[in-house]
């Protein structure tokens, strides 16, 4: 009884029939400190306990005999303190039965109300880039692919996962990298991660080993690779981007980057062959490094989806890659392609995803089911963006359409004087979910940008209609 803080979950559980709200009173931290006899800290801490929720309504409490024994105390404190709940409310005692938890947040007194989680509700119709079709998720091979690899596992693999990833997983994506985006791939320079971020992540630890301080992240961009690169204690210089990806002459004094190539978010630029090169110039003249954000590359619509620019200097070129965009983001695997000096500076403690899933990724790409999935991803896209598009032209004909052919979303660039915020939160009330471009700027602009972020990935295509019938509307009332 003289330790500070307690956890119920030693107590030898012979004889008993122990079930799911018991568990949670068996696994509680119980705080015994302050003054008092011992019967009345725990009679504290355990009404403490109920009162936090750690207790739930319903839950047993141990039996005086069995904690008596994980607190090293007699029995006769833990009864004590059992009766002076059941006193109080806190706790129901029956001949026969668990003593239970039976006070509820609704017995609180007035002017207490317990947190509840805050529900989000659904807009009618969602516009806002991100997700690909998530009802067109490949459930049956996804669950074949579990089950084969399931029943095929070694005991071996049962154990201590590879930090960098399962060997069978690394050469498949070295693979399908290497035929599908002219990679310059092995199973060696493969590292399996939970996505794009956790994969930079990866890179700027491994950055800040090697001596850099900044890195240069293109704006706009996705707040997420700012996230991850100021997590890693690195600071973020912001560039620009135009219409043939970002200005290489505005990274000056850094020596590394972070970069859209084949479809730069949000603005849908792709990196022209002529800044591929610069950009691989400047990554040899000053010791640096790019950091390839290969998001969304296998949608193109108008041609082939374009080669990764890692294929030009795989000993300068990091490449980051996931299924977020076109599986779920839900199975949380991603890829990252790094140089040797990369690989070796990087953190050896990061945890890999779980093996079984990187497995199942394995089996799902090498029976053919990941391209065929693609390719029916493609088809589906390409109509969607084209109804998208008409819609667009014929109901707000006053605004411009911007961006390539390719991914999940496209650009309405609005009349100057629209307020795209203002668009943003006016259609919310209305039940349609908008994003602005602003919204991916790491500072506001001087004067607001009227153009508007369109994901076109998780609309059903029947929705699409009345969701830009919405917009239009929201644009008159404005």
């Amino acid at each position: 009884m003289g330790s500070t803080i307690v956890t119920i979950g030693q107590v030898v559980r012979s004889n008993l029939m122990v079930d799911s709200q018991t568990n949670l009173a068996w696994a509680t931290l119980l705080d015994l400190t302050g003054a008092g006899p011992a019967h009345q800290r725990l009679a504290r801490a355990l009404r403490a306990a109920i009162r936090a929720g750690r207790l739930p309504t319903g839950s047993a409490v141990p039996p005086s005999r069995a904690l008596a024994e994980e607190l090293d105390c007699s029995r006769w404190v833990v009864t004590e303190a059992y009766g002076q709940l059941v006193t109080e409310g806190y706790l129901a005692a029956r001949v026969g039965s668990a003593t239970r938890v039976a006070w509820t947040p609704d017995d609180a007194p007035r002017g207490r109300v317990p947190r509840h989680r805050a529900t989000t509700r659904s807009p009618r119709y969602d516009l806002a880039p991100g997700l690909p079709d998530l009802r067109a998720f490949p459930r049956r091979r996804w669950a074949d692919a579990v089950a084969a690899v399931t029943g095929a596992i070694s005991v071996d693999d049962l154990g201590p996962p590879d930090p960098r990833g399962h060997p069978t997983a690394r050469r498949t994506i070295a693979e399908y990298l290497q035929r599908s985006r002219g990679a310059v791939a092995t199973a060696d320079t493969v590292t399996v991660c939970a996505g794009i971020t956790d994969g930079l992540t990866r890179v700027a630890r491994a950055l800040r080993r090697l001596g850099v301080d900044t890195v240069a992240v293109e704006e706009p961009g996705w707040s997420r690779l700012r996230a991850a690169v100021t997590g890693a204690g690195l600071a973020v210089r912001s560039v620009p981007v135009d219409r043939d990806g970002v200005r290489v002459d505005a990274l000056d004094g850094v020596r590394a980057v972070v970069v859209g190539a084949a479809h730069q978010f949000p603005s849908g630029a792709v990196l022209s062959p002529a800044r591929r090169a610069a950009l691989v110039r400047w990554a040899r003249s000053v010791d640096g490094f790019v950091v390839e954000d290969d998001y969304d590359a296998e949608f193109r619509y108008d041609r082939r989806p374009i080669a990764a620019m890692q294929g030009l200097d795989p000993g300068r070129v990091a490449l980051l890659g996931s299924v977020s965009k076109t599986l779920s983001p839900a199975l949380g695997l991603g890829w990252l392609l790094a140089p040797g000096v990369l690989t070796a500076a990087a953190d050896p403690v990061t945890a890999a995803p779980p093996v079984l899933d990187q497995l199942a990724l394995a089996t799902f790409v090498d029976r053919g089911w990941y391209d065929a999935h693609l390719r029916a991803a493609r088809r589906r896209f390409r109509t969607r963006r084209d109804r998208l598009l008409a819609a667009l032209r014929e109901t707000i004909p006053e605004a411009t359409i911007e961006g390539t052919a390719a991914g999940l979303h496209v650009l309405l660039r609005l009349p100057d004087s629209t307020d795209a915020g203002a668009v943003v939160r006016t259609a919310a009330r209305a039940g349609l979910r908008l994003v602005d471009l602003d919204t991916y700027r790491a500072e506001p602009p001087a004067t607001p940008t009227p153009v508007l972020v369109l994901g076109y990935g998780n609309i059903a295509d029947g929705e699409i209609a009345p969701a830009v019938a919405l917009l239009r509307a929201t644009l008159d009332r404005l």
